[in-house]
């Protein structure tokens, strides 16, 4: 392990959102949101999302698959109203944080502490988490599937009279991701900033390592 790998802060932070209810998604959906999860932690990026079930679940599960890193950000404040009143799960993720904010309030920081957002099979929540991030001119995959949420998200941004040219759709989740973090890392450049992914995620044993 090199001495930087010490160092997580300089991870990519790449938040997935998608719906909490997937009964609409169509077959296959949650499978290609494990997926996608998995490739965030491949690829070395830290999965961030709302702490909740469904499409953002799936992908934390599969990020967890391959010992990656997944950031909850909660609607509730504390971890008892998380699964006494929101009834959220707190499986498969490293971190949750109680923002106390509601789902709105949520929303606004998940998107703002992310570096990008991918966009699966989604509801409402997950339209108003696109807006932000389009506001914030943030990087954008939009994974493709059976789902009707790309085609709503392309109708939406012929009709906002704004033009970002950060936003990338896309069928494979393995090639998205390293769309994505293509975009991320130019970004980060621009700003001066430096990039680390390594080889491989860090095994539990070493992110504990890590904080001591």
């Amino acid at each position: 392990m090199e001495e930087n790998d010490k160092h997580f802060h300089n991870r990519i932070r790449i938040c997935v959102s998608g719906a909490a209810e997937t009964g609409h998604c169509g077959i296959g959906a949650l499978e290609k949101a494990k997926e996608l999860g998995k490739e965030i932690a491949r690829q070395g990026a830290i999965l961030e999302n709302g702490a909740t079930t469904g499409f953002p679940l799936w992908a934390a599960i599969g990020a967890k698959e391959v010992s990656g890193i997944v950031v909850g950000f909660s609607p509730a404040a504390n971890e008892k109203e998380h699964r006494e009143v929101y009834r959220l799960p707190v499986d498969y993720h490293d971190i949750i944080v109680y923002t106390g904010f509601g789902y709105s309030g949520r929303d606004l920081l998940l998107t703002r502490s992310a570096e990008a957002i991918i966009i699966g099979c989604g509801r409402i929540g997950t339209v108003h988490e696109f807006t932000i991030a389009y506001e914030d001119d943030k990087p954008i995959g939009i994974l493709q599937g059976d789902w009707d949420m790309d085609e709503v998200l392309k109708n939406i941004m012929d009709k906002s009279n704004r033009v970002n040219n950060k936003i990338i759709f896309e069928s494979d989740p393995k090639r998205l991701v390293e769309r994505v973090i293509e975009i991320v890392k130019k970004d980060r450049a621009t700003r001066g900033e430096t990039t680390r992914l390594p080889d491989t995620p860090p095994s539990n044993e070493e992110l504990l390592k890590a904080v001591q």
